[in-house]
């Protein structure tokens, strides 16, 4: 066996027995041991992709939903560097990334060899481990050294804080394997080797690890009436938080990727939030935040308005984008004389059913669907057990200003650095981790900019894996966020930020022979989600239109909770 085979064979066989079960491949000749490695193993799905940015947004929404780390492959040169937002986006949001990367050998570097760049710590700080693997040699102590580095790279993507990690691989000539190799996995016909190449006996990883359970120690939380709990975008356990309001009724103000908006959670705080009258009648003595608030302009500005700001959280690696934090903590106690019962929860409760019917009766004042009524009715429409992937830009705000609270689906996103970039590659891979791990339906609601800046998520080539997933494409042909920020009154807005294309989803979903849906009536949703396989649903609006009514919801909820 050749050293190249050898060492992509050890490593992806420990690589195995650590956990992984799933990998993305983009095409390309230096990492073919990689490459072949993987496909031959009987333990690990692949996937593979020809444009290494949806290949790795792919391994990003694989990675998300199954919540384990997914194996990224790629040749040397610019295929690596084209790794990077996804690396970035991983780093940000906390997701397991592996991240293996063929380079050319170091005789071959600087010399303006082919395909050859500088990968040594090409993701910078984004990491959570580099190394350079070196290249791979016929001598005593490989085979201990590839093992364990593999163990070590595993062990850095988590949990305790998860994130990717970049093992940058230098191969030699031969790149396949031997022509007498007898296609076996690891089997013991090398024995041209000076030691044996398989791992412990068993199955066992080369380094095991045990790690307790360690409940954190969580802090008393002081017996204050006027608490708010913010649960921000993040992969925790909503529970706690919900079961903490439901102890002292302080309000929960959830973004939608928190996935704590259920019971009793304030579904219309974003709107609550951007009513001065009801902020000013509704100051917070104690704000206790957990994940990354910061979907709206409103909720930081309120944060700022608390006399104490709990942070739940890694108290070195914790978010607090307005500085207001006065504890960093990791867990959280109710006070032990709670009372859930109070004016100020009762307050909060009327003016959320309040700001609710105001908001429902507005959106449901028209069959057309617009972008905020599609955002609450698909939230509130899919099944039970369903995935959704919400995009950047408006379809999350939408979400955020207009979903329900509802328990039984999953609302996730790329919120980590709020990128348009690899959105369809994203939700399609989270949809199939979602599905192999026995959930439902994949959903994902995005931008038209989202879906042409990603058509290649959609080339799926055949016999790869195929995900269950409907996205649906508000397509208001350009950048709808602009149209409600201040850029809009330039006299070059819709050439530099309105951007318009004049693209059909239609003639997207033909590039890639898929099933298209072009819907307009909002009664016609539940049946449009119907189908099976990978399919486009078209959404058109306006965004002049959508602007407006966007500050006429804000409008109905001032109105309904004046003097609340």
């Amino acid at each position: 066996m050749n050293p190249s085979t050898a060492l992509a064979r050890v490593l992806v066989d420990e690589l195995a027995r650590c956990g992984l079960v799933e990998a993305v491949i983009a095409p390309g000749s230096r990492s073919t041991p990689l490459a072949l490695a993987l496909v031959s193993h009987p333990d690990i799905r692949t996937h593979v992709r020809i444009d290494e940015r949806s290949a790795a947004f792919l391994a990003l929404g694989l990675a998300r939903a199954s919540r384990r780390a997914v194996a990224l492959v790629c040749t040397s040169g610019t295929a690596a560097a084209n790794f990077h937002p996804a690396v970035l986006e991983a780093d940000q949001s906390g997701v397991p990334l592996l991240l293996l990367t063929a380079d050319r050998p170091p005789e071959l570097r600087g010399t303006g060899a082919n395909q050859t760049v500088d990968q040594i710590g090409l993701y910078g700080s984004a990491v959570r481990l580099f190394t350079e693997v070196g290249v791979a040699e016929k001598a005593p102590g490989m085979v201990a050294y590839w093992r364990s580095l593999a163990c070590r790279a595993w062990a850095a993507t988590g949990p305790d804080r998860p994130g990717p990690v970049h093992l940058n691989l230098a191969f030699r000539d031969p790149l396949m394997p031997d022509a007498a190799d007898p296609g076996g996995f690891l089997d013991d016909s090398a024995e041209d080797w000076p030691e044996p190449l398989h791992g412990r006996g068993g199955g066992r990883a080369w380094i095991g690890r045990s790690v307790a359970p360690c409940e954190p120690a969580p802090m008393r939380l002081p017996p204050v009436e006027k608490g708010v709990i913010v649960c921000g975008d993040g992969d925790y356990d909503a529970i706690p938080y919900l079961a903490l309001s439901a102890r002292t009724g302080w309000p929960v103000l959830a973004e939608p990727t928190s996935n704590a908006r259920r019971a009793d959670a304030i579904s219309a705080y974003r709107h609550l939030l951007a009513c001065p009258d009801f902020v000013d009648r509704h100051e917070p003595d104690l704000v206790v935040s957990v994940g990354r608030p910061g979907l709206s302009r409103q909720l930081p500005a309120y944060l700022r308005r608390a006399d104490r700001h709990v942070v739940v959280g890694d108290p070195f690696h914790f978010a607090d984008p307005v500085r207001t934090a006065t504890d960093v903590v990791p867990a959280v106690a109710a006070p032990e004389e709670a009372v859930p019962d109070t004016g100020w929860a009762r307050s909060w409760q009327e003016a959320e059913a309040a700001a609710r019917d105001a908001i429902d009766r507005l959106l449901d004042s028209d069959e057309v669907l617009s972008e905020p009524r599609l955002a609450r009715d698909l939230a509130d429409q899919i099944p039970n057990g369903s995935l959704l992937l919400a995009g950047s830009s408006m379809p999350i705000r939408d979400l955020d200003a207009a979903m329900a609270a509802r328990c039984g689906a999953r609302v996730i996103g790329n919120r980590g650095v709020s990128g348009i970039d690899g959105t369809v590659s994203t939700a399609v891979g989270a949809a199939l981790a979602h599905q192999r791990d026995g959930g439902g339906g994949g959903y994902a609601l995005i931008g038209d900019l989202a879906m042409l800046h990603d058509q290649n998520g959609l080339v799926i080539g055949p016999g790869e894996p195929r995900p269950e997933l409907a996205v649906v494409v508000v397509n208001n042909d350009g950048g709808g966020i602009f149209s409600g920020l201040e850029q809009v009154g330039h006299p070059d807005f819709e050439r530099v930020f309105g951007t318009p294309h004049g693209v059909s989803m239609e003639r997207v979903a033909a590039m890639a022979d898929l099933p298209y849906t072009r819907l307009e009536w909002a009664s016609d949703l539940p049946k449009a989600l119907l189908g099976e396989g990978l399919r486009i649903i078209e959404v058109c609006t306006g965004r002049v239109d959508s602007a407006l009514l966007r500050r006429r919801l804000q409008g109905a909820v001032n109105r309904a909770v004046r003097g609340r």
